[in-house]
């Protein structure tokens, strides 16, 4: 047991000690790219999950690389937590939206539409991750409903969105490496954050989803 936690600690001090490395001044352009890289992997996750298949391969778009690999790997972990904590508020996004998938504006719009309330009373890790799992959720619905090319549009809005809403609190919080804190975990003080924070994104998700269809 004494070495198990031995193994724990040098593993989260190894971990921390990567994402120090990774935390430092970024530019707008290199946090909406990294943004994009974790969408694009996010989804590419959530679309195999479901058993579909879709090339995630964007020229202008590198493969995740270094800590950002990392970062990836937090992301979708505390995806899998908020999606088993409410798994139907991230699922058929297209339909409780009342939406078709085959028109890009509609598809761009409705994203950025959820995006924009669900941090209008402000910004968590909790909050950015459920814009994760809606970005996810409606690409799943786009290959599903046989039109794949939207899911790049929705990287593109997800982009977007990182630049005009994201990118100035990722620079104060050192940029992505931040998210690490929600998940290595030194005391339960720390995981029931984390738990508030994403009921919390759910019930704004559930006005959000109220305020989309109505207006």
């Amino acid at each position: 047991m004494r070495d198990m936690r031995v193994f724990e600690r040098s593993t989260v001090t190894v971990f921390a000690a990567e994402m120090k490395m990774f935390d430092r001044t970024h530019t707008e352009k290199e946090l909406v790219s990294q943004s994009k890289e974790l969408c694009r992997d996010f989804i590419h996750s959530r679309i195999i999950r479901e058993g579909f298949s879709w090339s995630k391969v964007e020229p202008d778009l590198p493969e995740p690389h270094g800590a950002l690999i990392d970062v990836s790997v937090v992301l979708l972990k505390l995806g899998d937590e908020l999606e088993c904590m409410r798994p139907y508020v991230y699922r058929n996004i297209a339909k409780q939206l009342n939406i078709s998938v085959a028109v890009e504006a509609v598809v761009s719009d409705a994203f950025l539409s959820v995006a924009t309330e669900i941090l209008a009373m402000g910004i968590t890790w909790g909050k950015v991750v459920a814009i994760y799992a809606v970005a996810a959720g409606l690409a799943v619905d786009c290959v599903r409903q046989g039109h794949p090319v939207m899911v790049h549009t929705i990287v593109d809005s997800l982009g977007e969105f990182a630049r005009r809403s994201l990118v100035p609190w990722l620079k104060k919080r050192g940029g992505w490496g931040d998210i690490s804190k929600c998940v290595v975990n030194i005391d339960s003080r720390a995981q029931a954050h984390w738990l508030s924070t994403a009921v919390l994104t759910w019930r704004e998700f559930i006005k959000t989803m109220y305020i989309y269809l109505t207006k």
